[in-house]
């Protein structure tokens, strides 16, 4: 499969109590109130936050709530994106520009979290985005959701975040964590986390490690997709081939092993059969969109069959519509793999390397 561009997040560590934004460190910066009322104040700090500002920002630059009214009036140059936070125009408001109004509308130390952060840090949340912006506020906050701003009150605010411009971001595994706790459907819930752990943006013990301190209520499903990424599983497609395995009662393989002869790599597999020396691939469009990735995956074909192991290739499709055509492809290529000597092929586990 092919690599993900890489993403670049400024990872800063919070601390309560440490100066007006309560963050340190070189990279860090607060997003407190200026505390100036000259005319460039303002300017300043609308381009600091995307055109919008709150109530009580204004106020701490001496604008008057008649002259904020009078910005917001119906015809006026402003409009409210949501209770006590305005917007310095009048046309429709970015996605941006709404992430930093749930932030100011949800107060200082605040922080982006579902599948909103998701996307800031390149992973496909599908469906999951429903759009809201969900937001983490301390759990002595009260304050209710409202508009497009989702508020969840928490005792484990994270002590470490991510900055995308002025957007401060959850890190990768809380905001995995917090997505799939609102997923209703299996495959959704697969698709989060095996794209995080896929494209390299967090571990599964790091998943493991939200699993254990996070909350019950919600928490089956993505403790069920957990241990199918630990054994190997890294795509929503893989997932379903393991389900279909499971309920057609073949065999267990192993997942995205790596193969060798001798010290000669072969490929990475989606599934690997070692008894039979049978090996699936699940090919995906989403993984293979150039020639390129064509060309590496039949090269990584050839290098498997020229070693003696029988190559299945099912497309995701397949696999949901179609069970019982690919059920009889691997019992057959089971069967006959069996009636042969064994390979002289060794194994690595997925997350292992060559030993």
């Amino acid at each position: 499969m092919p690599t993900q561009p890489d993403y670049v997040v400024r990872v800063c560590r919070y601390q309560a109590g440490a100066g007006p934004g309560g963050f340190v460190g070189a990279r860090c910066h607060s997003l407190g109130m200026p505390r100036t009322s000259s005319p460039d104040g303002l300017a300043d700090l609308l381009e600091q936050q995307s055109s919008v500002v709150s109530r009580a920002q204004l106020l701490s630059l001496g604008m008057k709530d008649t002259a904020m009214q009078h910005r917001v009036r119906v015809g006026g140059p402003w409009r409210v994106l949501l209770p006590g936070v305005y917007i310095a125009a009048n046309g429709v408001p970015s996605v941006s520009q709404k992430e930093m109004a749930a932030l100011l509308y949800a107060g200082q130390g605040s922080l982006i979290t579902g599948s909103m952060a998701l996307m800031h840090h390149s992973i496909r949340s599908g469906s999951a985005f429903d759009g809201a912006i969900d937001v983490l506020v301390p759990a002595n906050r009260q304050r209710l959701s409202t508009g497009f701003a989702r508020l969840h009150r928490t005792a484990r605010m994270p002590t470490r975040v991510c900055f995308s411009g002025p957007v401060r971001l959850t890190l990768v595994p809380r905001a995995v964590a917090d997505t799939v706790r609102q997923l209703t459907e299996l495959r959704d819930v697969r698709a989060v986390v095996a794209d995080a752990v896929q494209l390299g943006r967090c571990t599964v013990s790091q998943l493991a490690e939200e699993l254990r301190d996070g909350p019950m209520k919600g928490s089956a499903m993505f403790r069920s997709v957990l241990a199918e990424v630990a054994d190997g599983i890294r795509s929503t497609a893989e997932g379903d081939l393991g389900e279909l395995i499971r309920i057609a009662r073949l065999p267990r393989p192993m997942f995205n092993p790596s193969l060798y002869v001798d010290d000669v790599f072969l490929g990475k597999p989606d599934a690997w059969w070692p008894d039979a020396g049978v090996a699936g691939e699940v090919d995906s469009r989403a993984w293979h969109l150039s020639p390129d990735d064509w060309d590496r995956t039949r090269q990584r074909h050839d290098r498997m069959a020229a070693a003696g192991i029988i190559v299945l290739h099912f497309s995701p499709r397949e696999i949901r519509r179609e069970p019982g055509r690919v059920t009889q492809m691997i019992r057959g290529a089971l069967d006959r793999g069996l009636a042969r000597p064994s390979l002289l092929i060794r194994a690595s586990p997925c997350g292992q390397t060559n030993r």
